[in-house]
């Protein structure tokens, strides 16, 4: 086996393509459209690149087949913002083989020592801002939009790799019918309206698009600040992203909250475009498009993806008033389900606000890492602490002291400094 860096377009196709060998036709896993990871990875296209870099390895057997596949990165940005040297490993794919998976982690290992990197976490495809984690529960289901499906069997191949798994990410779903949370949404909301009278919440309009966009970075890059992993959007990567999702979007399910006219809350809900993927297989033309077209039309669930107040507006009920037109606007439309998606394990507002929507825990995702300094070798251990000075049950059950050898050693010392002048025994 030979692990070999991406240098040319045609290592890099294949790198691209790599997963198809990955999954069977019958897995859950959502084939990206090949032209758009493409131009993910592209470092003309995606201003991502502009303030990081990466480097593509693949792995090869014997007979010079590919076995897996992996990125190391490193985002700058990422660095400054939360002042850690963190880089890390993305589009990890491999097949269920222990030495390929440990040969591509060891190659990023080595590549991100060399650029000084303390530690490394992932999967981040290639950010924290993309898709993210290995699939942890929830095998079953298909991934919705902009999530990752990966087998069960990357969690132990990562952990035999030596990788610890750092942090948990929820999804969870909601349904999206006629209940109790109506009225409930619509008395929190007009209360809210009251004590903020200039309290507006209003959805996309076309004509307005890069105002709307522009108001979409300022809250983000607000609302979000303080949680794990974040790193700013820059104009352009948010430009890039909505770009790229723009004929994803719809205007009636991105809600904006407005107070005396400034944004300061966003509710952003994409239909799950996943259901359309799954027939494409990765090509849009020449047939594709056709497909797509036809299949839009049938798309019964979305994705809640961003959701979130900037701090010296949140619990006023401004969230509540967003989630209330925004799940008015899905009910006429005519969505069923709604994945909320992701939340941290540790977010227990958002966890909170979920479950009052009578969201469910259906997935779960997991981010591993490991420290990059050397190892330690581990050359005695013992089950106790205390040394020779501990306690344990005999086989009387009687719990014991085991100081003999301490209390032989007291007493030679305290005999030998009769003869010389060797201080007291500590």
């Amino acid at each position: 086996m030979r692990i070999v860096k991406v240098g040319t377009k045609e290592q890099l196709m294949r790198f691209v393509r790599f997963p198809w060998k990955i999954y069977p036709k019958d897995s859950p896993w959502v084939p990206p459209l090949i032209s758009d990871f493409a131009g993910v990875l592209s470092k003309d296209k995606n201003p991502f690149w502009m303030h990081a870099k990466s480097q593509l390895f693949l792995a090869y057997d014997d007979n010079g087949n590919i076995n897996g596949r992996i990125a190391a990165i490193i985002d700058y940005n990422y660095i400054v913002f939360q002042d850690d040297k963190c880089g890390f490993f993305g589009f990890f794919e491999c097949f269920d083989d222990i030495e390929t998976a440990k040969a591509l982690f060891s190659a990023v290992k080595t590549w991100l020592k060399e650029h000084s990197i303390d530690k490394f976490i992932g999967p981040m495809n290639p950010s924290t801002n993309d898709e993210c984690g290995f699939l942890l529960e929830g095998f079953d289901i298909p991934p919705s939009l902009m999530m990752t499906y990966t087998p069960k069997y990357y969690l132990r191949l990562a952990e035999e790799s030596g990788l610890k798994k750092i942090k948990e990410l929820y999804a969870y779903d909601m349904d999206i019918k006629e209940d109790s949370r109506i009225s409930r949404l619509e008395r929190v909301a007009a209360a809210a309206k009251k004590k903020l009278p200039t309290l507006e919440i209003k959805t996309m309009q076309k004509d307005s698009f890069e105002m709307d966009l522009k108001a979409a970075i300022s809250i983000y890059n607000s609302a979000w600040r303080k949680n794990w992993g974040f790193v700013p959007w820059s104009d352009e990567e948010f430009a890039a992203l909505a770009s790229r999702l723009k004929i994803f979007i719809e205007p009636r399910m991105v809600i904006i909250a407005m107070i005396s006219g400034s944004p300061v809350g966003m509710l952003i809900a994409f239909p799950d475009y996943n259901q359309v993927l799954r027939k494409l297989n990765g090509k849009l033309f020449p047939f594709g498009i056709f497909k797509f077209l036809y299949y839009k039309k049938r798309i019964n669930s979305l994705r809640l993806m961003v959701m979130g107040v900037i701090k010296e507006y949140r619990h006023k009920g401004i969230e509540v008033g967003m989630y209330e037109k925004g799940l008015k606007n899905a009910l006429k439309i005519g969505y069923k389900h709604c994945e909320l998606s992701w939340v941290l394990d540790d977010n227990i507002m958002t966890q909170r606000t979920a479950e009052m929507m009578n969201g469910k825990v259906y997935k779960k995702y997991a981010i591993y890492g490991t420290e990059l300094n050397e190892e330690v070798r581990i050359i005695d251990s013992r089950d106790h602490i205390g040394g020779k000075c501990y306690d344990y049950w005999n086989k009387n059950k009687i719990c014991a002291h085991n100081t003999r050898r301490l209390i032989f050693l007291i007493k030679v010392w305290q005999f030998i400094s009769r003869f010389e002048n060797r201080g007291t025994f500590n």
